[in-house]
Order: structure tokens, then C-alpha cells, then sequence
């Protein structure tokens, strides 16, 4: 009983390391917890003491807690016998896939990561790429005791960059991201920003109750959320018809008594969209497969850090965001009876209503007009016959100069990039880069379109 035993060095090492994770577990790590969560709570006191919504509870609520408490939800619950039924598998196992969704969905917010590293990083990117210009911005009081949701046309991956960087002062916005960032690391990261993965094209029944759920405990808690329900990015520039998945959740979730939900419309356009090219490829094939190599995305990278080091960066125009007016639920819930639909169309036509018109739009729009060419002069006279038509609801929306800076700059931009020829002076778009200026016009097509309609109704 008291001999000695021999055993072999990798096995007593094995032992110690057994050794010191358990009293790792019972003893230092509590500890370590107990003081990261002090840190967090007083990083969270501070930030919201400048907020003009403060970080919700919810949001802040432990990830396994979150977990556990979307799981074993009551409708969740239901949904899960009612799969197993229909599926003919027991309850247990069905069970297990609904936590397993829940874990895919529910994020895990980090309010140093998103306002000590994900604020920043936004800002630089942000700055180096683009002018960025806050568009117009309709003031109006919203309830303290609101949720807040963001819903935005979509028209580049930079769209979050933009408005987490511009709404920086007014919360944490938590988006809605699709599958394209389920990417370990990227995953981690984009989680710890407070986002939650969804599954756009998913039609399990089982996954998009869990999925309803989180998104109607989030909007009964006031969490401040970030919507695009255009489904994806726009493949023709233009704002499209929005699709009512997370809209019908939140509505479905929501009754009179309970407190109100606050849409907020979001207008982003830009002169240059990086992927612009890749997201007409998809257009044209009619799929919304994007072929982007991380070889050209990384040349990308390492072509922009070395004009930076050589003094040679460019920035890539203006980038511009509007807030348009605020929609409360409950008063348009008073005066329409078939919500979702007509409350996609309400917000869409308000995100329209605040499009910034930039320069390379409003050029691209003139240029197509103008088939046989044109002279410099004759694209500054038409681009100010442009604005002349603005009705007064889009002109201050206008982020851009006089028409002769916008020619020039848009001009440079469009030869840099090999969409136009300069014949004398004499500037032609190129037969096989239309597709390329169409695009960015289609992004104020709607503009042009009421601009028609206000003259008509002028002239009569």
C-alpha cells in the first residue's frame, strides 16, 4: 500500500496540469471573473453616462445565461414538440437542435471591444477610405422607454462600419448579420459587437422560431437594433423592396400594452462602392454568389497601406448617411391594419425620401443621358439643372459643391477607374462600362423619378 510507484515523466506532467486547472477552477478563475466583470460593469457605467440610450441589461446578460433562458423560452419549448412530432424524432433530440441554434444566434457583447476597438476601427476606416459626411438628419423626440430600431438600405459591407461609427453617441446597435461572417476569427469578433448570425435562406421551422424569439426578447428589453430588410446588398444599385422576415418577428411579438418600438429610417450612398463590380457580376448571372478571392481582396489591402506609405492614397469620394423621420409602432399600428406590409413600404419610401445625392451619381445619371457625349461644359450645366429640380424635400440632402467641382472630381474619379473617354473635349462613356454608371445612377433613380413627376404636376 505504501510502495513506491514509478511512473513515467509525461504522465506526472499530465497530473500536475489536471492538478492546477482544478484549482484554477475552484480558487484563481472565480476570481478572474469576479474582476473582469467589476472592469466591464464600470466600462459600461462610464459609456453610458455620454449615451443617449444607455446599453440595456439584456444586452449586458451572460452569453450561457442567454442561452438557457432562449432555449427553455415557452414558445421555443412548444416549437420544439411540435418539431419532433412532425419530424418523428424524440423531444430531446430536437431539443438539443433549438440550443444548438440558440448558441449560433444569441451574440456575446463586449463594451470594450466595441467601444474601445470596434468605434475606432470604424472612424479610421471610415476617414481613410471615404469623405464621410453626415446627411440630414431629422430631429424628433423619441420615448427613453423605446427600443430603437435602426432599418437601412443596404449597399456596402462598409454600411456597418459607417452608422456604428456615426450612431457612436446614441447606443450599442446590435445587427442582424448574415452567414457571410460565420468565419472563425471574424466570428468571434463581429459576436463580441453584440450581432447575431441569422440564417437568411434557412426554412426551418424550429430555427426561425428560436430566431423570432431572440429578436422579440431583445425588442421587449429595449435592446437598440440595426436592420436591413432588404435581405442583402443591393446586386443594381437601386433600394429595393424590402423583405418582412425580422419586421413580421418584431411585430408578432408586440402588443399595444407593451412599450412602443421606434423605427428609425437610414439612407447610405456612396461614390464609390468597393465591391461595386462584384455585385453586378451577381446581378447580371442573377444569383447572389460573390466571387471575391481573398487574393484580390488582400492585392487590395497591400495596393492602399503602400500608396499610404508612399503618399499616393487616394480617397475613394464621399460616403454619406441620413436618419430620416422616426416611425413609432404603435401610432401606425392605429391607422393600418395589414402591419408588416405596409410598414416595409412606409420605411423604404422614408429611407428614399433622405438618399444623399452625391457626385458620382448625379454625374453617372448625366452622362447616360447624354449618348453622343459631351463637353465639360454641357455636364456642368446640365449636372446644376439637376439640383435646380430638387424638390425641397431632397435638396438638403445634397452633400456635394458647385456643379463645376462635381464634374471635375467626378471626371477624375471616372478616368482613373477607365469608365469614360476624353475625346478634344468630348467625354463618352464607354460602351462596356454602362453597366458600372447605371449602377451608381440607379442608387437616385427614385429622385429623378419624383423629380418627373413634380414637374408633370407643375405643368398642369
Amino acid at each position: 500500500m505504501f510502495e513506491t510507484v514509478a511512473l513515467p515523466a509525461w504522465v506526472l506532467v499530465l497530473i500536475g496540469i489536471a492538478a492546477a486547472i482544478s484549482i484554477g477552477e475552484r480558487l484563481l478563475f472565480p476570481s478572474v471573473r469576479w474582476f473582469l466583470r467589476k472592469r466591464a460593469e464600470r466600462v459600461v457605467a462610464k459609456v453610458n453616462e455620454r449615451l443617449t440610450r444607455p446599453i440595456q441589461p439584456f444586452k449586458l446578460a451572460r452569453r450561457a445565461d442567454m442561452i438557457q433562458r432562449l432555449t427553455y423560452d415557452r414558445d421555443v419549448l412548444a416549437a420544439v414538440s411540435e418539431y419532433a412530432s412532425e419530424e418523428g424524432m424524440p423531444d430531446e433530440v430536437a431539443l438539443e437542435m433549438a440550443r444548438r441554434y440558440a448558441r449560433e444566434i444569441v451574440p456575446s457583447f463586449s463594451a470594450t471591444a466595441y467601444f474601445g476597438v470596434g468605434i475606432r476601427v470604424a472612424r479610421w476606416l471610415g476617414n481613410t477610405l471615404y469623405h464621410v459626411r453626415l446627411g440630414h438628419v431629422e430631429r424628433a423626440e423619441i420615448d427613453q422607454d423605446a427600443t430603437v430600431v435602426f432599418i437601412m438600405n443596404h449597399r456596402s459591407n462598409m454600411d456597418y462600419m459607417l452608422v456604428t461609427y456615426l450612431a457612436a453617441d446614441a447606443s450599442a446597435l446590435s445587427y442582424a448579420v448574415g452567414e457571410w461572417a460565420r468565419v472563425w476569427p471574424l466570428s468571434r469578433l463581429i459576436r463580441s459587437m453584440g450581432a447575431y448570425f441569422i440564417r437568411r435562406r434557412s426554412r426551418n421551422a424550429l430555427y426561425r422560431r428560436v430566431l423570432a424569439r431572440y429578436v422579440q426578447m431583445a425588442t421587449e428589453n429595449g435592446v437598440t437594433q440595426a436592420v436591413f430588410p432588404e435581405g442583402g446588398l443591393s446586386l443594381d444599385g437601386k433600394v429595393a423592396a424590402p423583405k418582412l422576415g425580422l419586421l413580421n418577428y418584431i411585430i408578432e411579438g408586440w402588443t399595444p400594452e407593451s412599450r412602443d418600438v421606434v423605427f428609425v429610417p437610414v439612407a447610405l450612398n456612396y461614390d464609390r462602392i468597393l465591391e461595386d463590380r462584384i455585385l453586378i457580376s451577381a446581378g447580371q448571372r442573377g444569383d447572389r454568389k460573390f466571387n471575391a478571392r481573398m487574393s484580390v481582396v488582400g492585392g487590395f489591402i497591400l495596393k492602399h497601406v503602400w500608396l499610404r506609405i508612399c503618399r499616393r492614397a487616394y480617397k475613394f469620394g464621399v460616403a454619406s448617411v441620413s436618419f430620416g423621420k422616426p416611425l413609432s409602432l404603435r401610432e401606425f399600428a392605429t391607422h393600418h391594419a395589414e402591419l408588416p406590409r405596409a410598414l416595409g413600404r412606409e420605411l423604404m419610401m422614408r429611407i428614399e425620401n433622405v438618399m444623399p445625392v452625391l457626385p458620382i451619381p448625379v454625374l453617372s445619371t448625366v452622362l447616360l443621358e447624354a449618348t453622343d457625349g459631351a463637353t465639360r461644359a454641357d455636364l456642368e450645366l446640365a449636372v446644376t439643372k439637376y439640383f435646380a429640380g430638387l424638390d425641397d424635400d431632397t435638396a438638403h440632402n445634397v452633400s456635394c459643391g458647385d456643379a463645376a467641382s462635381i464634374v471635375a472630381e467626378g471626371l477624375k474619379v471616372m478616368t482613373a477607374r477607365r469608365l469614360i473617354t476624353q475625346t478634344g473635349t468630348i467625354v463618352r462613356v464607354k460602351d462596356d462600362q454602362r453597366h458600372i454608371l447605371e449602377y451608381y445612377s440607379n442608387s437616385i433613380v427614385h429622385v429623378q423619378r419624383r423629380n418627373v413627376e413634380n414637374a408633370a404636376t407643375a405643368g398642369l
